[in-house]
Formats: C-alpha cells, sequence, structure tokens
C-alpha cells in the first residue's frame, strides 16, 4: 500500500485489494475484530511511530505518509494515540 494522499479510505482499500468495500470491512472485522476505518488508522499510525523512531522528522513521516500538511497528520496521531508525535517521540529518547 503506497500512502499517497494520507489517510487511506475503506474504498481505496477495497479497490486496491479488488473487492467491494462492504466484504474488505467483513473480512477486516472478522480477521481482527475491528473496524475497516480503525484497522487502516492503526496501520497508517504504526508506519508513522515506525519513522518516528527510526529518526525521521514529523514532517518526513507525514510527507512519506501522504499528508498535505503535518498539522494534520499530528491531530490525527495526537486523537489515535493520546499524545502528540512530538510528545511520542520524546518518550523515545533515554
Amino acid at each position: 500500500l503506497q500512502l499517497t494522499l494520507g489517510l487511506p479510505t475503506v474504498q481505496y482499500c477495497a479497490d486496491k485489494l479488488c473487492m467491494s468495500p462492504n466484504y474488505f470491512g467483513d473480512v477486516i472485522k472478522k480477521t481482527t475484530g475491528d473496524t475497516a476505518s480503525n484497522h487502516i488508522r492503526q496501520f497508517v499510525i504504526q508506519l508513522a511511530k515506525n519513522g518516528l523512531a527510526s529518526g525521521e522528522t514529523i514532517s518526513q513521516v507525514s510527507d512519506h505518509l501522504g499528508f498535505e500538511y503535518p498539522q494534520h497528520f499530528s491531530r490525527m496521531f495526537k486523537k489515535q494515540e493520546g499524545v502528540t508525535p512530538s510528545e511520542y517521540c520524546q518518550r523515545l529518547r533515554p
């Protein structure tokens, strides 16, 4: 999955896998117990965490994930994780 427009939609992911959005959602729900949109968001957050842990800046991570503005990425990250990307990075440092 190549991210070019920020957080991918369920429709986008389903299309890439040649599935209907409903079937894609059902498969994700059955496999993970979570909704497709939450699973996608968690996947993107994990990619972000990996980038931040490897030393990328917040702007670099945001750009690599396809967010037009780093602020949009930061808001999504905080909503999902309860801390900003900056706070997350501070926690990684000894």
